[in-house]
Protein backbone atom coordinates (compact mmCIF):
# COMPACT_ATOMS: atom_id res chain seq x y z
CA UNK A 1 0.00 0.00 0.00
CA UNK A 2 1.38 3.37 -0.96
CA UNK A 3 1.69 6.07 1.67
CA UNK A 4 0.90 9.61 0.62
CA UNK A 5 1.90 12.61 2.72
CA UNK A 6 -0.72 13.35 5.36
CA UNK A 7 -1.63 16.32 7.44
CA UNK A 8 -1.10 16.73 11.17
CA UNK A 9 -4.59 15.50 11.97
CA UNK A 10 -4.10 12.32 9.96
CA UNK A 11 -0.77 11.59 11.64
CA UNK A 12 -2.28 12.19 15.08
CA UNK A 13 -5.13 9.81 14.32
CA UNK A 14 -2.76 7.09 13.22
CA UNK A 15 -0.59 7.49 16.32
CA UNK A 16 -3.68 7.41 18.54
CA UNK A 17 -4.77 4.18 16.91
CA UNK A 18 -1.35 2.62 17.45
CA UNK A 19 -1.44 3.67 21.09
CA UNK A 20 -4.92 2.30 21.62
CA UNK A 21 -4.19 -1.06 20.04
CA UNK A 22 -0.58 -1.36 21.23
CA UNK A 23 0.01 -3.08 17.89
CA UNK A 24 3.26 -5.11 17.89
CA UNK A 25 5.04 -2.48 19.98
CA UNK A 26 4.08 -4.28 23.19
CA UNK A 27 5.73 -7.46 21.99
CA UNK A 28 8.86 -5.73 20.64
CA UNK A 29 8.50 -7.89 17.54
CA UNK A 30 8.21 -5.73 14.45
CA UNK A 31 10.03 -4.05 11.59
CA UNK A 32 11.95 -1.12 13.04
CA UNK A 33 13.27 0.24 9.73
CA UNK A 34 13.73 -0.47 6.05
CA UNK A 35 17.05 -0.69 4.26
CA UNK A 36 17.61 0.17 0.59
CA UNK A 37 20.78 -0.65 -1.35
CA UNK A 38 21.49 0.49 -4.90
CA UNK A 39 23.53 -1.64 -7.28
CA UNK A 40 25.18 -0.46 -10.45
CA UNK A 41 24.16 -3.07 -13.02
CA UNK A 42 24.12 -1.30 -16.40
CA UNK A 43 21.97 -3.56 -18.59
CA UNK A 44 19.17 -2.92 -18.66
CA UNK A 45 19.14 -0.90 -15.42
CA UNK A 46 20.50 -0.78 -11.90
CA UNK A 47 18.64 -2.44 -9.05
CA UNK A 48 17.48 -1.56 -5.55
CA UNK A 49 17.61 -4.30 -2.93
CA UNK A 50 14.97 -3.56 -0.29
CA UNK A 51 14.85 -5.19 3.15
CA UNK A 52 12.90 -4.93 6.37
CA UNK A 53 15.00 -4.69 9.55
CA UNK A 54 13.85 -6.86 12.43
CA UNK A 55 13.62 -4.97 15.73
CA UNK A 56 14.81 -7.86 17.89
CA UNK A 57 17.75 -9.13 15.86
CA UNK A 58 18.65 -6.54 13.21
CA UNK A 59 18.48 -9.26 10.56
CA UNK A 60 17.41 -8.30 7.05
CA UNK A 61 14.44 -9.87 5.29
CA UNK A 62 14.12 -9.00 1.58
CA UNK A 63 10.80 -7.41 0.67
CA UNK A 64 8.57 -9.48 -1.58
CA UNK A 65 9.23 -7.41 -4.71
CA UNK A 66 12.98 -6.93 -4.13
CA UNK A 67 15.09 -6.21 -6.11
CA UNK A 68 13.39 -3.56 -8.22
CA UNK A 69 14.51 -1.46 -11.17
CA UNK A 70 16.24 1.81 -10.24
CA UNK A 71 14.98 3.51 -13.40
CA UNK A 72 18.40 3.98 -14.99
CA UNK A 73 21.79 2.52 -15.81
CA UNK A 74 24.82 2.54 -13.49
CA UNK A 75 22.99 3.71 -10.39
CA UNK A 76 25.69 5.27 -8.21
CA UNK A 77 23.67 6.34 -5.19
CA UNK A 78 20.43 7.34 -3.57
CA UNK A 79 19.05 9.93 -1.18
CA UNK A 80 15.93 9.95 1.03
CA UNK A 81 13.72 13.01 1.57
CA UNK A 82 13.68 14.44 5.12
CA UNK A 83 10.07 13.29 5.52
CA UNK A 84 11.18 9.68 4.81
CA UNK A 85 8.35 9.29 2.28
CA UNK A 86 10.34 9.57 -0.95
CA UNK A 87 13.62 8.28 -2.31
CA UNK A 88 15.64 9.41 -5.35
CA UNK A 89 18.20 7.32 -7.26
CA UNK A 90 21.16 8.79 -9.17
CA UNK A 91 21.71 7.10 -12.54
CA UNK A 92 25.14 7.89 -13.97
CA UNK A 93 24.95 6.48 -17.51
CA UNK A 94 21.51 7.96 -18.19
CA UNK A 95 22.26 11.36 -16.61
CA UNK A 96 19.02 11.37 -14.64
CA UNK A 97 17.39 10.80 -11.26
CA UNK A 98 14.34 8.66 -10.53
CA UNK A 99 11.76 9.45 -7.84
CA UNK A 100 10.18 6.69 -5.74
CA UNK A 101 7.40 6.88 -3.16
CA UNK A 102 8.04 4.76 -0.05
CA UNK A 103 4.98 2.75 0.99
CA UNK A 104 3.83 1.94 4.52
CA UNK A 105 5.13 -1.57 3.92
CA UNK A 106 8.53 -0.31 2.76
CA UNK A 107 7.87 -1.08 -0.89
CA UNK A 108 9.08 1.45 -3.46
CA UNK A 109 6.78 2.86 -6.11
CA UNK A 110 8.46 4.55 -9.12
CA UNK A 111 6.92 7.95 -9.83
CA UNK A 112 8.98 10.04 -12.29
CA UNK A 113 12.40 10.29 -13.94
CA UNK A 114 14.12 13.65 -14.43
CA UNK A 115 17.06 14.60 -16.62
CA UNK A 116 19.83 16.51 -14.89
CA UNK A 117 21.31 19.68 -16.42
CA UNK A 118 24.73 18.12 -17.09
CA UNK A 119 26.24 14.71 -17.83
CA UNK A 120 27.17 11.72 -15.65
CA UNK A 121 25.77 12.48 -12.17
CA UNK A 122 27.74 11.23 -9.18
CA UNK A 123 25.93 12.06 -5.92
CA UNK A 124 22.90 13.82 -4.44
CA UNK A 125 21.77 15.58 -1.27
CA UNK A 126 18.60 17.33 -0.08
CA UNK A 127 18.63 20.47 2.06
CA UNK A 128 17.33 20.25 5.62
CA UNK A 129 14.08 22.01 4.72
CA UNK A 130 13.35 19.41 2.03
CA UNK A 131 12.95 22.14 -0.61
CA UNK A 132 15.83 21.41 -3.01
CA UNK A 133 17.58 18.35 -4.43
CA UNK A 134 21.23 18.93 -5.34
CA UNK A 135 22.87 16.54 -7.82
CA UNK A 136 26.58 16.75 -8.68
CA UNK A 137 27.56 15.87 -12.25
CA UNK A 138 30.86 15.28 -14.02
CA UNK A 139 30.60 17.41 -17.18
CA UNK A 140 28.80 20.61 -18.07
CA UNK A 141 26.48 20.76 -21.09
CA UNK A 142 26.05 23.46 -23.71
CA UNK A 143 22.94 25.65 -23.82
CA UNK A 144 21.43 23.20 -26.32
CA UNK A 145 21.96 20.28 -23.96
CA UNK A 146 24.97 18.75 -25.69
CA UNK A 147 28.05 17.73 -23.69
CA UNK A 148 30.46 20.63 -23.41
CA UNK A 149 33.17 18.43 -21.89
CA UNK A 150 33.92 14.72 -22.21
CA UNK A 151 36.70 12.32 -21.11
CA UNK A 152 38.45 13.16 -24.38
CA UNK A 153 38.00 16.89 -23.70
CA UNK A 154 38.12 17.17 -19.89
CA UNK A 155 36.58 20.07 -18.09
CA UNK A 156 34.58 21.00 -15.00
CA UNK A 157 31.25 19.72 -13.84
CA UNK A 158 28.41 21.23 -11.88
CA UNK A 159 25.37 20.84 -9.66
CA UNK A 160 21.78 20.48 -10.85
CA UNK A 161 19.45 22.26 -8.42
CA UNK A 162 15.94 20.76 -8.50
CA UNK A 163 13.10 22.47 -6.64
CA UNK A 164 11.10 19.88 -4.69
CA UNK A 165 7.36 20.48 -4.97
CA UNK A 166 4.85 19.89 -2.19
CA UNK A 167 4.07 16.43 -3.60
CA UNK A 168 7.82 15.64 -3.83
CA UNK A 169 7.92 15.86 -7.61
CA UNK A 170 10.84 17.84 -8.99
CA UNK A 171 10.76 21.13 -10.88
CA UNK A 172 13.03 22.32 -13.69
CA UNK A 173 16.65 22.30 -12.52
CA UNK A 174 18.96 25.29 -12.37
CA UNK A 175 22.73 24.84 -12.61
CA UNK A 176 25.78 26.05 -10.74
CA UNK A 177 29.29 25.24 -11.95
CA UNK A 178 31.93 23.50 -9.85
CA UNK A 179 35.42 22.20 -10.59
CA UNK A 180 36.68 19.00 -12.15
CA UNK A 181 35.35 15.58 -11.12
CA UNK A 182 32.92 16.29 -8.26
CA UNK A 183 32.10 13.04 -6.44
CA UNK A 184 30.20 13.93 -3.28
CA UNK A 185 27.85 16.51 -1.80
CA UNK A 186 26.39 17.29 1.62
CA UNK A 187 23.98 19.92 2.89
CA UNK A 188 24.11 21.55 6.30
CA UNK A 189 21.34 21.17 8.85
CA UNK A 190 21.91 24.78 9.91
CA UNK A 191 22.93 27.96 8.13
CA UNK A 192 21.97 26.97 4.57
CA UNK A 193 25.33 25.73 3.30
CA UNK A 194 26.24 23.09 0.71
CA UNK A 195 29.59 21.32 0.45
CA UNK A 196 31.11 19.40 -2.46
CA UNK A 197 34.21 17.20 -2.71
CA UNK A 198 36.13 16.72 -5.94
CA UNK A 199 38.77 14.23 -7.03
CA UNK A 200 40.95 16.59 -9.04
CA UNK A 201 44.41 15.02 -9.12
CA UNK A 202 45.99 18.41 -9.81
CA UNK A 203 44.76 19.88 -6.54
CA UNK A 204 44.74 19.18 -2.80
CA UNK A 205 42.10 21.88 -2.20
CA UNK A 206 39.19 19.67 -3.22
CA UNK A 207 36.57 20.76 -0.68
CA UNK A 208 34.18 23.42 -2.00
CA UNK A 209 31.61 25.34 0.00
CA UNK A 210 28.54 27.33 -1.06
CA UNK A 211 25.92 29.48 0.63
CA UNK A 212 22.37 28.41 -0.23
CA UNK A 213 19.58 30.85 -1.00
CA UNK A 214 16.77 29.34 1.09
CA UNK A 215 14.12 30.70 -1.30
CA UNK A 216 15.56 29.80 -4.70
CA UNK A 217 18.11 27.14 -3.86
CA UNK A 218 20.81 29.10 -5.72
CA UNK A 219 24.39 28.54 -4.55
CA UNK A 220 27.08 31.20 -4.10
CA UNK A 221 30.72 30.17 -3.51
CA UNK A 222 31.99 30.92 -0.01
CA UNK A 223 34.98 33.18 0.53
CA UNK A 224 38.08 31.14 -0.32
CA UNK A 225 36.39 29.21 -3.14
CA UNK A 226 37.19 30.02 -6.77
CA UNK A 227 35.37 28.20 -9.59
CA UNK A 228 37.40 28.20 -12.81
CA UNK A 229 36.21 27.40 -16.32
CA UNK A 230 37.93 25.16 -18.83
CA UNK A 231 40.38 22.41 -17.99
CA UNK A 232 41.74 24.26 -14.94
CA UNK A 233 41.46 23.20 -11.29
CA UNK A 234 39.07 25.14 -9.11
CA UNK A 235 40.24 26.21 -5.67
CA UNK A 236 38.59 25.30 -2.42
CA UNK A 237 39.67 24.26 1.06
CA UNK A 238 42.50 21.84 1.86
CA UNK A 239 41.22 18.27 1.88
CA UNK A 240 43.76 15.93 0.29
CA UNK A 241 44.05 14.77 -3.35
CA UNK A 242 41.42 12.02 -3.39
CA UNK A 243 38.44 12.75 -1.09
CA UNK A 244 35.71 10.13 -1.16
CA UNK A 245 33.21 10.92 1.60
CA UNK A 246 31.97 13.88 3.62
CA UNK A 247 29.55 14.26 6.49
CA UNK A 248 28.40 16.91 8.94
CA UNK A 249 27.98 16.16 12.63
CA UNK A 250 24.68 16.28 14.50
CA UNK A 251 25.35 19.79 15.81
CA UNK A 252 26.11 21.20 12.34
CA UNK A 253 29.33 22.60 13.78
CA UNK A 254 31.86 20.16 12.32
CA UNK A 255 32.54 18.66 8.89
CA UNK A 256 34.51 15.49 8.12
CA UNK A 257 36.15 14.42 4.83
CA UNK A 258 37.78 11.05 4.06
CA UNK A 259 40.68 10.78 1.62
CA UNK A 260 41.49 7.48 -0.12
CA UNK A 261 45.08 8.34 -1.02
CA UNK A 262 46.12 9.63 2.40
CA UNK A 263 43.94 7.10 4.30
CA UNK A 264 42.64 9.73 6.65
CA UNK A 265 39.70 11.74 7.96
CA UNK A 266 40.17 15.51 7.95
CA UNK A 267 37.97 17.43 10.39
CA UNK A 268 36.83 21.04 10.28
CA UNK A 269 35.01 23.42 12.57
CA UNK A 270 32.20 25.40 10.97
CA UNK A 271 31.74 29.09 11.67
CA UNK A 272 28.55 31.09 11.27
CA UNK A 273 29.75 32.00 7.76
CA UNK A 274 29.94 28.31 6.80
CA UNK A 275 33.68 28.37 6.10
CA UNK A 276 35.34 25.10 7.18
CA UNK A 277 38.45 25.66 9.30
CA UNK A 278 40.80 22.69 9.84
CA UNK A 279 40.86 21.58 13.48
CA UNK A 280 44.30 21.55 15.05
CA UNK A 281 45.27 17.90 15.42
CA UNK A 282 42.10 16.97 13.57
CA UNK A 283 43.61 14.47 11.10
CA UNK A 284 42.79 10.86 11.99
CA UNK A 285 44.26 7.88 10.18
CA UNK A 286 42.02 5.14 8.80
CA UNK A 287 42.44 1.72 7.29
CA UNK A 288 43.09 1.66 3.53
CA UNK A 289 40.64 3.33 1.15
CA UNK A 290 38.18 5.19 3.39
CA UNK A 291 34.90 6.12 1.71
CA UNK A 292 31.45 6.71 3.22
CA UNK A 293 30.76 7.65 6.85
CA UNK A 294 27.89 7.66 9.33
CA UNK A 295 27.30 8.81 12.88
CA UNK A 296 25.38 6.79 15.44
CA UNK A 297 21.97 8.12 16.49
CA UNK A 298 23.40 10.16 19.36
CA UNK A 299 26.18 11.74 17.29
CA UNK A 300 28.85 10.44 19.70
CA UNK A 301 30.44 7.83 17.43
CA UNK A 302 31.67 8.09 13.83
CA UNK A 303 32.06 5.06 11.54
CA UNK A 304 34.00 4.87 8.27
CA UNK A 305 33.81 2.27 5.50
CA UNK A 306 37.40 1.37 4.52
CA UNK A 307 36.98 0.03 0.99
CA UNK A 308 40.45 -1.48 0.43
CA UNK A 309 40.86 -2.84 3.96
CA UNK A 310 37.35 -4.38 4.07
CA UNK A 311 36.71 -2.90 7.50
CA UNK A 312 34.49 -0.53 9.46
CA UNK A 313 36.64 1.93 11.42
CA UNK A 314 35.07 3.42 14.56
CA UNK A 315 35.88 6.75 16.25
CA UNK A 316 34.82 8.79 19.22
CA UNK A 317 35.01 12.59 19.12
CA UNK A 318 37.51 14.68 21.05
CA UNK A 319 36.79 17.92 22.86
CA UNK A 320 37.37 19.94 19.66
CA UNK A 321 35.36 17.53 17.51
CA UNK A 322 38.40 15.68 16.18
CA UNK A 323 38.01 11.91 15.50
CA UNK A 324 39.76 9.66 18.02
CA UNK A 325 40.19 5.99 17.13
CA UNK A 326 37.78 3.84 19.12
CA UNK A 327 39.22 1.45 21.67
CA UNK A 328 36.36 -1.03 21.15
CA UNK A 329 35.58 -0.69 17.41
CA UNK A 330 38.85 0.44 15.85
CA UNK A 331 38.71 -1.99 12.91
CA UNK A 332 35.71 -4.30 12.51
CA UNK A 333 35.53 -6.76 9.63
CA UNK A 334 33.06 -5.90 6.86
CA UNK A 335 32.45 -7.48 3.48
CA UNK A 336 34.72 -6.97 0.48
CA UNK A 337 34.83 -3.37 -0.72
CA UNK A 338 32.50 -1.56 1.73
CA UNK A 339 31.31 1.77 0.31
CA UNK A 340 28.56 3.32 2.45
CA UNK A 341 27.56 3.11 6.12
CA UNK A 342 24.07 3.61 7.50
CA UNK A 343 22.82 3.42 11.09
CA UNK A 344 19.25 2.40 11.93
CA UNK A 345 17.55 2.60 15.28
CA UNK A 346 14.39 2.59 17.32
CA UNK A 347 12.11 5.62 17.30
CA UNK A 348 13.26 8.37 19.66
CA UNK A 349 10.66 7.39 22.26
CA UNK A 350 11.60 3.72 22.19
CA UNK A 351 14.17 1.78 24.20
CA UNK A 352 17.40 3.79 23.84
CA UNK A 353 19.72 0.84 24.42
CA UNK A 354 18.29 -1.64 21.95
CA UNK A 355 17.68 -2.05 18.23
CA UNK A 356 20.56 0.18 17.11
CA UNK A 357 22.08 -1.38 14.01
CA UNK A 358 24.82 -0.48 11.52
CA UNK A 359 25.00 -1.68 7.90
CA UNK A 360 27.50 -1.38 5.06
CA UNK A 361 27.04 -1.96 1.33
CA UNK A 362 29.87 -4.19 0.06
CA UNK A 363 30.66 -3.53 -3.60
CA UNK A 364 32.83 -6.57 -4.32
CA UNK A 365 31.16 -9.27 -2.22
CA UNK A 366 27.66 -8.22 -3.33
CA UNK A 367 26.13 -8.20 0.13
CA UNK A 368 25.36 -6.21 3.29
CA UNK A 369 27.29 -6.35 6.55
CA UNK A 370 25.14 -5.96 9.68
CA UNK A 371 26.33 -5.05 13.18
CA UNK A 372 24.51 -4.29 16.43
CA UNK A 373 25.75 -0.97 17.80
CA UNK A 374 26.16 -0.50 21.53
CA UNK A 375 25.04 3.10 22.18
CA UNK A 376 27.04 3.23 25.43
CA UNK A 377 30.55 2.63 24.09
CA UNK A 378 30.11 2.40 20.30
CA UNK A 379 31.21 -1.22 20.06
CA UNK A 380 29.89 -3.42 17.23
CA UNK A 381 28.72 -7.05 17.38
CA UNK A 382 27.86 -9.18 14.37
CA UNK A 383 24.18 -9.67 13.63
CA UNK A 384 23.31 -13.35 13.36
CA UNK A 385 22.95 -14.46 9.76
CA UNK A 386 25.04 -11.74 8.21
CA UNK A 387 26.26 -11.04 5.60
CA UNK A 388 22.94 -10.56 3.87
CA UNK A 389 22.85 -11.24 0.14
CA UNK A 390 22.34 -8.56 -2.50
CA UNK A 391 22.56 -7.96 -6.24
CA UNK A 392 25.82 -7.42 -8.09
CA UNK A 393 27.99 -4.33 -7.51
CA UNK A 394 26.35 -2.51 -4.60
CA UNK A 395 27.04 1.22 -4.56
CA UNK A 396 25.38 2.65 -1.46
CA UNK A 397 22.90 1.91 1.33
CA UNK A 398 20.42 3.95 3.39
CA UNK A 399 17.96 3.14 6.15
CA UNK A 400 14.49 4.64 6.67
CA UNK A 401 12.39 4.38 9.86
CA UNK A 402 9.29 2.25 9.60
CA UNK A 403 5.97 4.11 9.72
CA UNK A 404 3.86 4.58 11.79
CA UNK A 405 5.99 5.19 14.87
CA UNK A 406 5.78 2.52 17.51
CA UNK A 407 4.99 3.78 20.99
CA UNK A 408 6.01 2.46 24.35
Amino acid sequence: MRLKPMGRAGTASMLSLAMALCVTACSNDYTVSYLYMTTSKTLPHGLINAYQIDYQSGSLLPLADSPIDTGGRDTVGLVVAPNNLFLYTVNNFDSDVTEFAIGTDGKLYPENTYNISGSLPTAAAIDAAGKFLYVTFTYQNTASGQELYTPANPGPGGISIFPINADNTLGTPATVNVGRNPVGIATSAAGNFVYVIEQDAASTNNLLGFAENATTGALTPLAGVTINSGNVPSTGFASGPNPAGLIEDATASHLYVTDQTLNQIASYSMGANGIPTPISGGIAQTEAGPMGMSFDLSGKFLYVAAYSANTIDGYTLGTSGQPVRSSVAASVQAGTGPTCVSVSGSPSNAEPSHAIYLYTSNALSNNVTGEQLNPQDGSLDQIQGMPFGGSALPTCVVTVPAFPLYLY
